[in-house]
């Protein structure tokens, strides 16, 4: 297994945030940082980490904010893309390069929206998994746009299957005591293995807020959950008990801040976006074709993308949510193939 070293970094205008971060490979390879999503820690890249290591490349993950061994507060605003922006430039800026390329998954890949659009020249190329360019980081509004109507009719879907970001928003504390009753039962169901995606019907996060929460309005996670094998899990038990472990030292709080902060997002991104967000550097995007929410498969969802980004890569690949645990080798070849170098 690849050693890697463990770091922090401050940063805001009094230093009052961290980030922590590990890193692996040779220090003057090519650099990849990768930006994990809801909810994660930064080995869950593990794959990724000991593979382009070992080929020669430095590799950086951090704990995002509000996660893990990164710091952790009650502010909604300090997960707003803005705030957490600073905290990338000062992970840029603490490793001791301009630019690298980026890699990022779920809210990870919002994220990385936000910061490639607004400071393109640290960017050189970018990967996003499951969310494209050009929609969640303009907030739930922009989302909403490219619902499939022939699946989610507006007036029984208003939300499409992105119900669950308006649940959030409406009963954000609800929301969040649930996911800390059992965080261990409740990720054994959001990382199993999925089955073949059904992108004729809706998603079961369409109807969250008409049932008062998840899993059809359930008061508190069932113990059920716990019976689903390690063997139906995306990751390892190893990984899966340190991230458990990292979610019930922290909290879902702020990782469901990230959820709070859509017109903050939109707003920043609006005013601060460059060149009208083209992007003119390489960019992978990799589809996970059995994502029954994040559906590019069947809807216009990455239609923004394609007109935004020049130099535009797709792969489709036979997975759910987590694509780069559950289909680590298919994952890392595809950015192994298109790396540009």
């Amino acid at each position: 297994m690849t050693s890697y070293t463990e770091h922090i970094v401050t940063y805001a205008a009094n230093g009052d945030k961290s980030i922590y971060y590990i890193a692996a490979g040779p220090r003057d390879g090519p650099l990849l940082i990768f930006l994990h999503g809801w909810p994660g820690i930064a080995k869950t890249w593990m794959s990724q980490l000991e593979t382009f290591a070992s080929l020669g490349f430095r590799v950086v993950a951090p704990d995002m904010p509000g996660y893990g061994n990164s710091t952790v507060t009650r502010v909604i605003e300090d997960y707003s893309h803005e705030t957490i922006i600073d905290g990338l430039l000062a992970l840029l800026t603490d490793i001791g390069r301009d630019d690298a390329i980026w890699i990022g998954h779920d809210w990870g890949a919002g994220v990385l929206s936000s910061f490639v659009a607004t400071h393109p020249q640290a960017c050189k190329a970018v990967v996003l998994m499951c969310i494209p360019y050009r929609t969640l980081e303009l907030g739930l509004e922009e989302l909403v746009k490219y619902v499939n109507r022939d699946v989610y009719p507006a007036e029984k879907y208003p939300y499409g299957q992105w119900e669950y970001m308006k649940y959030y928003e409406e009963s954000f504390e609800r929301a969040t005591a649930f996911f800390d009753a059992d965080p261990g039962g409740v990720f054994r169901v959001l990382a199993s293995k999925p089955t073949t995606a059904h992108h004729s019907r809706p998603a079961i996060t369409a109807t969250v807020l008409q049932d008062g929460g998840w899993f059809g309005g359930m008061p508190n996670p069932s113990r059920e959950f716990h019976e689903i094998p390690d063997a139906d899990l995306v990751l390892s038990r190893e990984l899966y008990e340190e991230l458990i472990t990292a979610m019930k030292k922290t909290g879902f709080w702020a990782g469901d801040a990230y959820y709070m902060n859509h017109a903050r997002n939109r707003a920043y991104n609006l005013e601060h976006t460059v060149n009208n967000g083209v992007l003119d550097m390489p960019f992978l995007f990799i589809e996970a074709n059995n994502d029954s929410v994040c559906d590019t498969y069947d809807s216009r969802m990455a239609e923004p993308m394609r007109k935004h980004c020049t130099r535009l890569t797709e792969v489709s690949i036979n997975a759910g949510h987590w694509v780069a645990m559950e289909k680590s080798a298919e994952t890392n070849a595809a950015i192994t193939r298109w790396l540009p170098f």
